[in-house]
C-alpha cells in the first residue's frame, strides 16, 4: 500500500478537500519525504498524529488477543478467517512463504 500511494500521489492524485481548519489542501503538500522534513513539510501536530494513530494500532489492534494465532503475523483473532482454515498444510505453508518474499 505505501509504494501503490507513493505511485498515485506522484502522479499527481491527491484526496480532495483540505487537510486541516485553516484551509491547507491535501496537494499543498509535497511527496515523499518532502512532506515530512522538507521546507512546505506537514506541521509538527499532524505529523505526531500520524505517529500516535500508529502506536495506537501498534498496541491496541494488531496483536493477537485469543491467542489462538497459528504463526507469528497472525491477527485474524478467531474473526477473519477469508477460507484460511479451508487450506491444508501445505497450501498454507506455500501462502505464507509467498506473503514473506515479498516483504510482507
Amino acid at each position: 500500500l505505501a509504494f501503490l500511494g507513493q505511485i498515485i500521489t506522484r502522479a499527481g492524485v491527491h484526496l480532495p478537500g483540505d487537510i486541516d481548519y485553516s484551509g491547507n489542501s491535501f496537494d499543498s503538500f509535497p511527496n515523499g519525504w518532502a512532506a515530512i522534513a522538507g521546507p512546505d513539510a506537514i506541521p509538527q501536530g499532524g505529523l505526531i498524529q500520524i505517529i500516535l494513530f500508529i502506536g495506537a494500532l501498534e498496541l491496541a489492534v494488531m496483536k493477537d488477543v485469543t491467542g489462538e494465532a497459528e504463526f507469528p503475523g497472525d491477527f485474524r483473532n478467531g474473526s477473519l478467517d477469508f477460507g484460511w482454515d479451508t487450506f491444508d498444510e501445505e497450501t498454507k505453508l506455500q501462502k505464507r512463504a509467498i506473503e514473506l518474499n515479498n516483504g510482507r
